[in-house]
């Protein structure tokens, strides 16, 4: 099974997933998040197969998230309207993340990556 793995390239966060992905010889289809953002509909079903609440897909330490203030907005935003911000920058999507298999990883947790892929 070939997972996608959408990553933004300057972040360290992500060459250490790409570098442990690598490792444990999981194969995977590399994506620039930043060039080639996820869609509302790849966003609806991740967020639909993932375990996490929708807040956990936000980049929160990003320049862009501080920029927007979403900190105090997305409380009052509609699930809707969170993922067509979402879809709008891949700057606002956390990362790494790793998807198939039914699987969606959001961040990189080593530890929560090799339970989940083991």
């Amino acid at each position: 099974m070939k997972y996608l793995f959408l990553c933004y390239p300057r972040c360290t966060t992500c060459r250490k997933a790409k570098k442990w992905l690598d490792e444990n010889k999981i194969e995977y289809e590399e994506r620039n998040i930043k060039e080639d953002n996820p869609t509302v509909e790849e966003l609806r079903e991740w967020i639909a197969n993932a375990h996490y609440p929708i807040k956990r897909f936000f980049n929160t330490s990003g320049g862009k998230y501080r920029e927007l203030g979403l900190k105090d907005k997305l409380n009052d935003m509609t699930e809707d309207e969170k993922i067509e911000l979402l879809s709008s920058d891949g700057m606002l999507v956390k990362r790494p993340i790793l998807v198939g298999n039914g699987k969606v990883l959001v961040g990189f947790k080593e530890q929560e990556w090799e339970d989940a892929l083991k």
